[in-house]
């Protein structure tokens, strides 16, 4: 690990042990907020995002700092993430599920700098599980480099959710896609869903909404581990794409074209 690595996995650790798993399937009735639906934020996200904020300050104090919750009290801090360094912050992902007191969920932090994501640090406070990547480094598991695997079944295993498809795409992936794939649940948490596709767990992932606290550092580590992750037509993703929906993530790049094409004949 770098330098920066062990600032930022002290950092993780002692923000979960502070902020977090203290709360973990303890949470009041009055700690916990619809944000909208399907999207809650829990006292542990607040407390937590402040915690890092304050913590990534300090350790790279010239860089611009976007968190999750923040960016909902005040949309216009999104434009932080057009130009120069910045620290993107998801205190808890998989709220909705440590709301219920249930796995998994973790903290994820990246670092972009004019729109591109150059480092990305995926952590499960449940697992102590540290996923590490940087920009042309390669990917890490709790220090130890890993290469992106597919499950090896067949058909390939593919986590989609449907939850924010209107009704027509919903069907085109029922009649479409699923024929050719083994569908099964998503995790409803990022943190877990990028590092399934390096360890052999899912063949591919679709996600619909594409915010850069969620996104930034998976599709990172995905890259570096010699999988795939990009826009359905190919293109990079990037933090300062405002608004743009859609995201495939492969465990190899094969399997993603063959789900490109999978999904350009179901559109």
């Amino acid at each position: 690990m770098t330098a920066l690595d062990t600032q930022i996995a002290a950092l993780l650790r002692r923000v979960a042990a502070e902020a977090i798993l203290p709360r973990y399937q303890t949470l009041a009735a009055h700690e916990v907020i619809a944000k909208a639906v399907n999207d809650m934020v829990t006292i542990a996200d607040t407390e937590a995002e402040v915690l890092l904020a304050e913590g990534l300050a300090g350790i790279l104090p010239e860089a611009a700092i976007v968190g999750e919750e923040a960016v909902h009290a005040d949309p216009t801090l999104s434009a932080r993430l057009d130009s120069g360094l910045c620290w993107i912050i998801d205190p808890v992902d998989g709220t909705n599920n440590f709301a219920a007191g249930k796995p998994p969920f973790g903290i994820i932090l990246a670092l972009s700098d004019g729109g591109e994501t150059q480092s990305g640090w995926i952590y499960d406070p449940l697992q102590d599980r540290l996923c590490i990547a940087h920009k042309g480094k390669g990917a890490f598991v709790n220090g130890e480099r890993v290469m992106a695997r597919p499950t090896g079944e067949t058909p390939p295993i593919a986590a989609i959710s449907t939850v924010f498809l209107d009704p027509a795409a919903r069907a085109a992936v029922q009649q479409r896609i699923a024929p050719f794939y083994t569908l099964v649940d998503i995790p409803r948490c990022a943190a877990e869903q990028y590092p399934r596709l390096a360890l052999g767990v899912n063949d591919i992932s679709v996600f619909e909404r594409t915010l850069p606290w969620d996104h930034a550092a998976g599709v990172l580590f995905v890259n570096e581990a010699g999988g795939m992750a990009a826009r359905p037509d190919g293109s990079a993703y990037r933090t300062d794409q405002h608004g743009q929906k859609g995201l495939f993530a492969a465990s190899s790049p094969a399997l993603f074209e063959e789900f490109v094409k999978r999904s350009s004949a179901a559109s």
